[in-house]
């Protein structure tokens, strides 16, 4: 159901981003639900794409048994539902990531466990 203010009003935001030590990203792997829900995990503007790739997504998925096989060339990328392609070699910043959004990502032929998307 939808609500709609009958007057302007004025909150402060719990999650702004002055409240925490580096932006707010959302990162989900599509496809596989070994990892029930995206992470929500700090992350600097400043930090390289293929940095994020490279250590940050490993840190988070590398225990999955596919995580090795990625061909990060071929990956489908999402930011905030809309499909985009990132530079490797710019900042999260540079490529228009920030505070609280959130990146999906699919890996074409990995769909998860035996393909049971876990």
């Amino acid at each position: 159901m939808s609500v709609c203010s009958l007057k302007p009003y004025a909150i402060e935001p719990k999650d702004s981003r002055d409240k925490f030590p580096a932006p707010l990203l959302f990162i989900g792997w599509e496809h596989h639900h070994m990892f029930c829900a995206p992470v929500c995990i700090p992350v600097p503007g400043q930090t390289i794409f293929r940095t994020f790739t490279d250590e940050i997504l490993q840190e988070i998925y590398g225990a999955h048994p596919e995580f090795t096989s990625i061909d990060w060339k071929a990956v489908t990328w999402l930011k905030s539902g809309k499909v985009f392609t990132p530079r490797f070699d710019f900042s999260l910043a540079e490529n228009g990531l920030g505070h609280k959004d959130v990146i999906r990502f699919k890996t074409p032929g990995l769909n998860g466990i035996k393909g049971s998307n876990s």
